[in-house]
């Protein structure tokens, strides 16, 4: 299945100290560990002047797969694509 984008939604999310890659994601009042960092797509170079660079990780967590952008002008992230089917349909 592919990955769904959707409209940007605010998410808590712990990095790791010295790379800064996503190590868990507070959706709601759920904690999912990332298993794993599938894609980085740093976009440094081309961006809307609007809303700045930003980086997307597309992490593999316990229940689905999400692509979470690192937007580094507000210092904010968001979930912007979901595959609840992910790794664990291909698994089976």
């Amino acid at each position: 299945m592919a990955m769904v984008r959707v409209a940007p939604l605010p998410v808590d999310v712990r990095c790791g100290w010295l790379d800064g890659r996503p190590r868990s994601v507070r959706l709601g009042d759920e904690m999912l560990p990332v298993l794993a960092v599938a894609r980085v797509r740093r976009e440094l170079s081309a961006y809307p002047r609007s809303s700045g660079p930003r980086t997307l990780f597309e992490i593999v967590t316990p229940k689905m797969r999400l692509q979470l952008g690192y937007r580094h002008r507000d210092r904010r992230w968001s979930v912007e694509g979901i595959d609840s089917e992910g790794e664990m349909a291909r698994a089976a």
